[in-house]
């Protein structure tokens, strides 16, 4: 399939460093982009699908790096159906687990935690709800869990490790296996803050010194914080990439977003929802941490964008999360909300409103153009201008 974008108002990269693009068109084709800036006439009319973004704002697919996933898309937490699908109307193409902790009756022994992430890996390899790539299998590291037993699953394709949920006496007694999963290629992530659910504890910043993973998972509190003092320590003290998330303490997001930045460290700055949990499900959830950054802490949309799209993929190691040329195909466009006082996307982020989106482009293909059953309606129209196969994008059924 190939697929063109014209008309594009501003195009946002999703790199902090350098988030505006020149140009006004997308091309695609076979789930990767193969063009961004501008195109000839008869490359675009070659295309089987043209959208025009009517003067919209394509950024990258939202990648919610904090998603707790189970199997299928259901949340046990809150009893939820389609949840995963709603999030793609808020923007999401990319959902990584956060482990499969609300997995009911989940097992607490070696052999039961590597089953369970190696399960959710392989369920999820070719499961896309609307389209959405979904990461899971992320391996809760308990008591008795060896080397040996890291490397296996490895093998098998799990790339996840979480500290914070497993029944370790210290928190510190997580740090030979966030050293051994680190050595077998593994992302490694910890809970941070209070406790959240049953078998959780509170893990400060002495205890993320020490363990040396690579992300404090939602480091403005999950939902409670940990102290002040040891932001500017996690900053200056270590490269942990800071996560912070929308069902988290919204004064230390802002807090950890100010030190990042002061101290040329907003790199490490990546957003996502820690969601469905107690806080509920949150379709929308990334928009709105991205208009806090913006409206409250005085970061640039465009940069606060790639806090939610670049930066989670260099962090993760992702293929999605740039409009580049050879990236993953996963596109959105949004604009200013209908009735709003903002001109355009980026001027109604900064101004506290969440975007409204018109499409989004998942994998190559366009899942609905037009409107988000989640967002209000965008003032500019998007429509598709041309589509020779036999496609519905209106999402109508929403």
């Amino acid at each position: 399939m190939r697929t063109a974008i014209v008309n594009i108002g501003t195009i946002v990269s999703g790199d902090w460093a350098r988030p505006i693009l020149r140009g006004d068109t997308i091309l695609t084709e076979d789930g990767r982009i193969s063009r961004v800036g501008t195109a000839a006439a008869e490359e675009v009319e070659s295309c089987d699908i043209v959208i025009d973004a009517g003067g919209a704002t394509a950024i990258p697919g939202l990648i919610d790096s904090h998603v707790h996933i189970t199997f299928g898309d259901y949340t046990p937490r809150q009893q939820t159906v389609g949840y995963l699908e709603s999030y793609v109307h808020g923007g999401v193409t990319t959902a990584i687990s956060a482990s499969e902790v609300h997995v009911p009756g989940r097992p607490r022994d070696p052999e039961g935690v590597k089953a369970l992430a190696v399960a959710a890996h392989k369920c999820f390899e070719s499961y896309r709800p609307e389209g959405m790539t979904v990461h899971a299998g992320s391996v809760i590291l308990e008591p008795g869990l060896s080397d040996d037993d890291l490397g296996e699953i490895a093998g098998k394709g799990v790339w996840l490790a979480k500290a914070g949920f497993g029944a370790f006496a210290s928190a510190y007694d997580y740090a030979p296996l966030i050293a051994a999963a680190r050595a077998h290629n593994m992302i490694t992530t910890v809970h941070t803050g209070g406790s959240s659910i049953p078998g959780s504890g509170a893990i400060t910043g002495d205890h993320l010194l020490a363990l040396k993973p690579h992300v404090s998972f939602h480091v403005n509190g999950g939902p409670t914080a940990m102290p002040d003092k040891d932001f500017a320590r996690l900053i200056h003290e270590s490269d942990v990439a800071l996560q912070i998330c929308t069902a988290g303490n919204l004064r230390t997001t802002l807090l950890c977003a100010r030190l990042a930045w002061e101290a040329d460290a907003f790199a490490r700055l990546i957003i996502a929802t820690d969601t469905p949990t107690g806080s509920g499900v949150m379709p929308l959830g990334m928009l709105y941490t991205i208009a806090h950054l913006s409206s409250l802490a005085g970061i640039a949309p465009e940069v606060a964008i790639a806090a939610a799209t670049g930066s989670n993929a260099r962090v993760y190691r992702l293929e999605s999360g740039l409009l580049s040329e050879g990236g993953l195909a996963d596109i959105v466009l949004i604009d200013a909300p209908d009735g709003g006082t903002q001109a355009d996307a980026l001027s109604a982020i900064r101004h506290g409103d969440i975007a409204a989106i018109g499409a989004v482009v998942a994998g190559g293909e366009p899942r609905f153009v037009g409107r988000s059953r989640n967002t209000p309606a965008t003032t500019r129209k998007v429509r598709v201008a041309k589509c020779t196969l036999p496609r519905d994008f209106s999402g109508a059924r929403h």
